[in-house]
C-alpha cells in the first residue's frame, strides 16, 4: 500500500463504466496539501479492479495546497492522489467526503496527517502497521535464510507466523469498533478465510476433506463479491477468479452453478453486473482446458444474450451464431452425424504412379459416422497443406500403431481439402507416410461436416464412445491414449470391453 510509480493512469479498457462511477448526493471536498510540490496539477483518480481512472483535477498552489470539490457524491471505494512525478498514493473513499490530507514527497504515508476523516485515519494507521512490520518480516527472513540451526529456523517461522495473527487481529478489531465504515470492509476482504482443524469421527477417524469444504464454504466470508464498493479496489477479479479456479472442481456443471451465484450477486449494481458477466465470459472463452466451452455457452445462453443491454445488436447476432455451432459439440453431446467417402488402402497405392487416378474423386464408399462401429472412434481433421499436420498425423499414425489399435480404438482420418487438387495433396501425403491402416476418409465436394465440427482450423481431434458421444475434444496427439485410458478407466467394470 506504500507509494509507487507508474507511467501513466492506464487507459480505461472499460472506459464506458465511467459514467456510472458516480452517484448524486452532497458533493466532496478534499484538500490535499503535499510539501514539495507547488503550481502544478494532480490528479484524483479510482481504481475499478486493478485499473485506475481520473475523476478530478486540482491545481496546487505555491504552498502546495489543491481542492479537490463536485457536487455529485463519488463512489465509495479506494482511489488515488497522483501527482506529476509519476507517483501516487492510496486514499480510501468513504460516505464522509470532506476532509483534508497533509503530506509531503519524501513519504506520503509515513509523513500523513488527515484531519475529518475517520475512513483515513484508519487507512493510513494501518499502512504505517504494516510497513513497520513488513520491515520485521524481511529481516527475519534474511535470517531464516542465514542459520542452519534447526531450532531457531523453526523458532523465525514461528514468529513470523505470529505476525500473520497479529495482522489479523488488528484487523478484526477495526471492523469491530468500525463496522460502518468501507475501510473495515476493505481490510476484512484482505483476510482469508481461517480452517480449524477438522473434527474427529465418533470411530475416531477424520473426514479428509472436511477442510477443503469447510474453504469452499466460508470463502466469501471476508468478502462479499455483490459489493460494488470492492469492484473499486485492485482486489476483486484475483479474489473471484481465484475461487473459480483453485478452490471450485474444475467440472463445468459445477462451475455454472458457482457462476449463478455470482452473477445473481452482482445484480445488485449494473456496473458490477458488467463487469462481472464480461470478465467470466471472456474467461471461458479464451480457457484452453477441455469443456470449458460448456461454461462459455451457459453464460452466453443464460446471461449474455439476454442481458448485455451495451452490446450492439451485431455482436449478439454472431454471438448467437457461435453459441448455435458450440452446443452440439459440448463433452457428452452426440455428435453430429456427416456423410463422408472412406477410400481403401489399395486405392492409395493404385494411385501413387497414375496421376490420372491420383485426381479421380470418385472412389470409396460413402458412410455416415454413425455407421462406423467402434468402441472408441477418434475423429482427425486434417489436411495436406496444413503445416501443423505436417507433423501431427505421422505422430498420431505412430501412436495408432504402437497403442491405439491394441486397445481396439479406430481412427478416422478425415481430409479437409476439396476437389481434385486437394484429392492428388491427400493421396501424396498419405503414400509418403505409409497412412494404410487406419481410416482414410474426405468428402469431395460436401464441407457440411467442416461446418458441423466447426472445423477452423487444423488439425483438430474429437474423441467419441461407443455411442457417438463426444468424451474429448480439441486435444493434443501426445494426450489420446492417455484420455481413452481415463475415460475406460472411468466406466464401470461391466461397460469395459477388453480385447
Amino acid at each position: 500500500m506504500q507509494s509507487r510509480s507508474i507511467s501513466i493512469i492506464s487507459t480505461i479498457l472499460f472506459l464506458c463504466f465511467a459514467g456510472a462511477l458516480i452517484l448524486r448526493g452532497n458533493g466532496y471536498s478534499i484538500q490535499v496539501q503535499i510539501e514539495g510540490i507547488h503550481d502544478t496539477k494532480i490528479i484524483l483518480g479510482h481504481y475499478f479492479n486493478k485499473s485506475m481512472y481520473p475523476d478530478d483535477t486540482a491545481q496546487v498552489d505555491s504552498r502546495g495546497l489543491g481542492v479537490f470539490s463536485g457536487n455529485e457524491t463519488l463512489q465509495q471505494g479506494m482511489y488515488i492522489i497522483y501527482l506529476p512525478s509519476g507517483k501516487y498514493f492510496q486514499i480510501i473513499m468513504g460516505s464522509d467526503q470532506e476532509y483534508k490530507i497533509t503530506t509531503d514527497t519524501i513519504n506520503f504515508v509515513l509523513n500523513a496527517k488527515i484531519e475529518g476523516s475517520d475512513e483515513n485515519l484508519i487507512f493510513f494507521d494501518f499502512q504505517r502497521y504494516m510497513i513497520k512490520k513488513q520491515k520485521g518480516i524481511e529481516k527475519l527472513q534474511e535470517q531464516l535464510k542465514q542459520t542452519e540451526n534447526a531450532g531457531e529456523k523453526e523458532k523465525i517461522r514461528t514468529e513470523i507466523n505470529d505476525f500473520a495473527l497479529d495482522r489479523k487481529e488488528k484487523i478484526e478489531g477495526i471492523k469491530a469498533s468500525h463496522p460502518e465504515l468501507f475501510v473495515s470492509t476493505f481490510l476484512m476482504a484482505t483476510l482469508d478465510v481461517e480452517v480449524p482443524d477438522p473434527p474427529m469421527r465418533e470411530d475416531g477417524t477424520i473426514d479428509s476433506t472436511w477442510q477443503y469444504r469447510y474453504y469452499r464454504t466460508h470463502y466469501f466470508d471476508n468478502f462479499d463479491p455483490s459489493d460494488v464498493r470492492l469492484l473499486r479496489t485492485p482486489l476483486f477479479e484475483d479474489k473471484i477468479m481465484n475461487y473459480l479456479e483453485k478452490v471450485i472442481p474444475q467440472i463445468p456443471d459445477t462451475l455454472n452453478k458457482e457462476i449463478d451465484y455470482l452473477l445473481k450477486g452482482a445484480r445488485s449494481d449494473s456496473s458490477l453486473f458488467r463487469f462481472m458477466l464480461i470478465t467470466l465470459f471472456n474467461h471461458y472463452g479464451k480457457s484452453n482446458i477441455m469443456g470449458m466451452d460448456a461454461v462459455q455457452v451457459h453464460i452466453a445462453e443464460n446471461y449474455y444474450l439476454k442481458d448485455a443491454w451495451w452490446s450492439d445488436e451485431k455482436f449478439i447476432a454472431d454471438l448467437e451464431d457461435r453459441i448455435s455451432k458450440l452446443k452440439p459439440l459440448l463433452i457428452g453431446k452426440t455428435a453430429p452425424d456427416a456423410q463422408l467417402l472412406i477410400v481403401p488402402a489399395d486405392h492409395f497405392l493404385e494411385a501413387e504412379a497414375d496421376s490420372a487416378l491420383k485426381r479421380y474423386p470418385h472412389v470409396g464408399q460413402l458412410v455416415y459416422i454413425s455407421q462406423i462401429k467402434a468402441d472408441i472412434l477418434v475423429l482427425f481433421f486434417w489436411e495436406a497443406d496444413c503445416s501443423h499436420c505436417k507433423k501431427a498425423v505421422p505422430d498420431l499414425y505412430r501412436v495408432y500403431k504402437e497403442t491405439l489399435e491394441s486397445m481396439d480404438v479406430k481412427v478416422l482420418a478425415i481430409s479437409t481439402l476439396f476437389g481434385e487438387e486437394g484429392k492428388e495433396k491427400w493421396v501424396d501425403f498419405v503414400n509418403k507416410h505409409r497412412l494404410y491402416d487406419w481410416i482414410n476418409a474426405w468428402n469431395p465436394y460436401d464441407y457440411n461436416f467442416k461446418v458441423l465440427y466447426d472445423i477452423r482450423s487444423t488439425p483438430q481431434i474429437f474423441v467419441l464412445n461407443s455411442k457417438k458421444e463426444i468424451i474429448a475434444k480439441r486435444i493434443g496427439v501426445d494426450q489420446v491414449a492417455e484420455v481413452i485410458k481415463l475415460y475406460r478407466d472411468s466406466l464401470p467394470r461391466e461397460q469395459t470391453k477388453t480385447k
